[in-house]
């Protein structure tokens, strides 16, 4: 990262011109969502850096387009910045017109943050691995649900993936929110559902859900039984999970941008902060806004061959 960032002195003299005004942490999504608390977190810490007001403003709709449309198309002055989770590469291609490209009208600043996902199943189901748990469901086919929080989520396309890589067979089951899929899955009007590890926490640790797999390169630390997708033999689902990272509109000064990479690593590489965040399920992953720019064209990539695959359309 140290050679993306520029020297000391030319940082300083950019900082004498920015921020001049409030900057905005423009969340696509509403309070209490993964990108809203991530910045309520994150700008009390700016602000004091910066010495100049930070505030979170909360543009939701459209699974995300809204906020995401309204910085694409702000001035290139860093006072408005988008705090975006992964959904970004996924709901453009769920919309005939979302407004923006998430690979060409923005200027990448750094990945920030990641929750893992898992696959969580009702206890209904016997199987206690991935491997047990494939096998069953390629011998039952189409008779059991998954549920998900709505059309085009990312957990309604893990599901997919994984269905569509390993010749599964299951009903969808789309649900206005996490929480009415959560009930069900708890009830059993659904069987088995992709979650972040942190929401299904809970409810596993009581007994009430089993987690079958986690996503990404480690083991879950409060989990450490349950082993990874790599680890039981399925290979493709390691990077799918809930990424959230900084964007500022097209044509950002690159001073601009590497003031924002210094601070924000400064303050998310603080103690506090990241205990703040794992509480909330989240794990400090920096990047350089190449490794940005790089995962958001693959992501794209991959969830537009899923969605069309599929042919899964929005709500």
């Amino acid at each position: 990262m140290g050679a993306s960032l520029l020297s000391s002195c030319f940082v300083q003299t950019a900082w004498a011109v920015y921020p001049e005004r409030v900057v905005s942490l423009i969340v696509p999504f509403t309070a209490g969502s993964g990108s809203d608390i991530l910045a309520r977190i994150i700008s009390p810490r700016l602000s004091e850096r910066w010495h100049q007001s930070v505030i979170v403003d909360n543009r939701a709709g459209a699974s995300g387009n809204i906020g995401a449309d309204y910085v694409s198309k702000a001035a290139p002055d860093g006072l408005n910045l988008l705090m975006a989770i992964n959904t970004i590469t996924m709901a453009p291609n769920l919309y005939k017109k979302p407004g923006f490209d998430p690979v060409t009208d923005f200027s990448p600043v750094m990945k920030l943050t990641v929750a893992n996902f898992a696959i969580v199943t009702n206890p209904v189901l016997p199987p206690n691995d991935l491997k047990s748990l494939i096998q069953f469901l390629k011998a039952h086919p189409n008779q059991y649900n998954f549920g998900s929080p709505g059309n085009g989520t990312p957990h309604h396309l893990a599901m997919e993936l994984m269905k569509m890589q390993l010749g599964l067979e299951l009903l969808h089951v789309p649900y206005k929110g996490l929480s009415g899929a959560t009930t069900d899955l708890l009830g059993g009007q659904v069987q088995l559902m992709f979650a972040s590890v942190h929401s299904m926490l809970p409810n596993v640790k009581a007994g009430k859900l089993k987690m079958i797999a986690v996503t990404g390169a480690t083991r879950w630390p409060l989990l450490p039984n349950v082993g990874t997708f790599r680890e039981q033999g399925v290979d493709f689902m390691d990077a799918v999970d809930a990424w959230y990272a900084m964007f500022a509109p097209p044509k950002t000064p690159v001073e601009i941008i590497n003031k924002l990479i210094l601070d924000l690593t400064a303050v998310l590489n603080t103690p506090e902060i990241k205990e703040q965040l794992s509480a909330q399920g989240l794990t400090v992953q920096l990047s350089t806004p190449e490794q940005l720019g790089q995962l958001v064209a693959s992501d794209t990539a991959r969830w537009k061959k899923t969605i069309a695959d599929a042919h899964i359309t929005a709500d």
